[in-house]
Parts: structure tokens; sequence; C-alpha cells
């Protein structure tokens, strides 16, 4: 958000920025020119930081990704972009430097949830979403949506508006609306979020959730059918969380996804790839031959796979910041070795950039339950935007990836 003045004050230049070395090369990924830099500047741009690293460019996630035919990309807010800037090759926002040299591919954290987009039922807005869509296009990207029907997101509205008697009107008119609005202009839609919850003890795995009690359990044929007629080139994902590791209860949960998309396919249902979101512990289980397994049986069934929002949480990790930042790494690179190993996973995408402003920061989130919590770095960039040990990690893991056809 900015001052009055025009300041902005949820970014901060950091060490980066006092080097001179937060600017964004995005010509050198996205063809967006210079953003109005002087000569003086550009020079400052050949140099490296002050850690003599220069991750910019051609050394940027994004372009390693893609020399492997892959998407890299990240979670994005929307209000925090200097489109503006962007539009007329010049801003001096971290945040926007950031996004544009990093990344090919970009999701809304929260701007295509319902509560951002119906702030009545009678009413869309749109702007915010609409916003992320014009960066994407003026810096050559491809973008995700998320999410046409979930449980949670939901408006303020819904739980006195909606009922068993017009559900199914509901939800059919948001995603014709939603899909429609951005038909064309998104690569793939997750489609339905985190329907299979087994603590709920159905015989089918479904989370017990305003729409299965509403409408059935053929919500989930609806909303896909529904969306493949309002946007029938998007790809239609099926995502879902905790189906990455060995551990029984994570077991049990892949076992039920794959059923349920082996029980859509078997039915004709639209669905075109398994979302996987990768929200991983540096302690504990880590991913392993279940995982493999289930990759293997996902493509059996012709759908793609998409790593869709990748962090890691280094609570319960001994020896300090850099023991830490040591086992975040290891995750990184060995989750996003395994996965990539697959030819039929086709991207990957971490929930944001800098760790700064990752949801696993914020107070409210459940991250901050852990007992021996503090501020973590679950992502790729720190609070300043350098690099951390997962960023490398991670470009390591891309650099050994097998040669996809490219994307994007």
């Amino acid at each position: 958000m900015a001052t009055g003045d025009g300041t902005v004050t949820r970014r901060r230049f950091g060490k980066w920025a006092a080097a001179g070395v937060a600017t964004a090369a995005v010509e050198s990924v996205t063809g967006c020119g210079s953003f109005g830099r002087s000569e003086q500047d550009e020079k400052k741009l050949q140099l490296e930081n002050a850690s003599g690293l220069d991750v910019t460019g051609a050394n940027s996630l994004g372009a390693h990704a893609a020399a492997r035919g892959l998407l890299y990309g990240a979670a994005v807010d929307p209000e925090l972009l200097d489109v503006d800037g962007i539009a007329v090759e010049h801003t001096n926002d971290p945040y926007t430097q950031l996004f544009a040299e990093q990344t090919r591919i970009l999701v809304a954290e929260n701007a295509m949830k319902w509560y951002a987009l119906r702030p009545a039922p009678d009413r869309f807005d749109f702007s915010n979403a609409d916003r992320m869509i014009r960066f994407a296009q003026l810096t050559g990207k491809v973008v995700r949506g998320h999410n046409l029907c979930w449980h949670e997101g939901l408006p303020g509205w819904f739980a006195k508006t909606v009922n068993k008697d017009n559900a199914r009107q509901f939800l059919t008119e948001h995603i014709r609306t939603v899909a429609g609005h951005f038909r064309g202009q998104v690569q793939s839609w997750d489609v339905v979020n985190e329907a299979i919850w087994l603590e709920d003890g159905r015989p089918d795995g479904l989370r017990v959730q305003p729409w299965l009690e509403m409408i059935g359990p053929d919500y989930i044929e609806l909303a896909f059918r529904t969306a493949a007629e309002a946007d029938p080139h998007a790809k239609l994902t099926y995502n879902d969380y905790g189906i990455e590791t060995d551990k029984p209860g994570e077991a049990a949960k892949r076992a039920q996804v794959l059923a349920l998309l082996k029980r859509l396919k078997a039915s004709g249902v639209p669905v075109g790839a398994m979302g996987v979101q990768s929200h991983l512990y540096a302690a504990g289980a880590q991913p392993g031959a279940g995982l493999r397994e289930f990759l293997s049986e996902v493509s059996a069934l012709g759908l793609e796979v998409y790593i869709t929002e990748m962090d890691v949480v280094s609570a319960g990790i001994g020896g300090g910041q850099a023991g830490r930042d040591r086992a975040t790494a290891k995750v990184y690179g060995d989750y996003a070795s395994l996965m990539l190993a697959d030819p039929n996973v086709k991207m990957l995408l971490t929930w944001g950039l800098s760790s700064g402003l990752s949801w696993v920061n914020n107070p409210n989130q459940r991250m901050q339950r852990f007992p021996d919590i503090w501020r973590e770095r679950p992502l790729p960039f720190d609070d300043d935007d350098a690099p951390t040990d997962a960023f490398w990690a991670l470009r390591g893991a891309l650099d050994g990836a097998p040669v996809r056809a490219k994307q994007g």
C-alpha cells in the first residue's frame, strides 16, 4: 500500500536497493525495456550485488525454468504491483521488479477468490484481478486462475444468502461470469479446491462443507463442466494439499484424491490437471515413493501435474537462522528434484516470492501456532528481496529437470 504522497510503505529496498541492484532486468526475460533507467543506472545493473550474486535476467528462476521447458511463477498481490509504471517502462518498486524479473506465470494469492470478486450477491468487481492480467500482458507472462469453487474465501453475505434452493444457481452463475470474464486470458483454473478431508468420515473422503451440503457430491462435476463451457481453452485443475508425504494421513488422503480423479475421468468430466499445493515442512517426514507413484497414476489418467503453492516452514529445526535456512533449502532441492523428474509436471509456483509477505508470517495464520515459531523464510527471497538458500536449491533443481517442450 502507499501513503498519500505515493511513498511505498509495505516494501522497502533493503540491501539490494541500497547497492543500486534491485532494478528490473526484465528486457532479457520479457522484452519490456529498461523502465526508463539512466545510463548510470544501466552500468549499475552490470555490477554484482554486495554478495557477489546476480539473479536477474538469464540468472532468474523464470529463465532457468524456461530453459528446461518449464514454467516458474508465484502468487502475487496485484494491489502491490506498479502496473502504471510497467506500462511506461519506468518503475522503481522492488515488489514489481521482483515479479517482473523472476516469474513467467502468475497466480493471484487472493484477488480471484469469491470474497474478492463478489462484494454483493448481485455485483462482481474484477478491478484487482484485471490489474494482475494487465501486468501479465505487459510483461509477457501467463496466468493461472485461483479459484472457482472452495469452502473458504467466501464473502460475508454468503451464509445468509445461499441455500439449498439457490446454491446450484449461485455456483454456476459465479463460474460462468468469472471464467467467462477471463476467457482466453488464463492458462489454467483451479476449478475445485481442497474437496477432500478425511476427518469428516465420509466413505468418499469428501469434505463436509457448504457446497456439498447444499448441492451434493455432484457439485464437483457441476463446477468442472460449467468452467469448461465458460472457457474451453483453460486447463481445468483439481487442487489440494496434505498429500505429499508418506505419513499415514497424507497417504490416505492422496488415495482419496486419486479415487476422486478416477471417478471424474470415468464420468467424462473435463478435468485436465492435478494441482499439488506443496506447503511443506522441513522437520519430519519428507515426500518419497508414495508421491512418485501418485504422479505416475495421475499421468496414466491423462492429467498434467502442477506444483501450485510451494513454500517450506522450518519450525522445529535447530541451528538458528542458518540452520533453518539450510533445512528449508534442502526441502526445496529434494522436493523440486523429485517432482520435476516426472516430465508430466509442467510448472512450479511458489506461494509468493518474498518471505516478508508470506502468509506463513501472517500472525493470523495457523503457522503461527507452532510453539517455537519465529519469523520464517519459506520462499526463495528474504524480507529484503535477496535470494535465500532456497533460491539456489530451487534453481539447481530446475537445472536438473528433464527438458520439456517449451510452454507459455
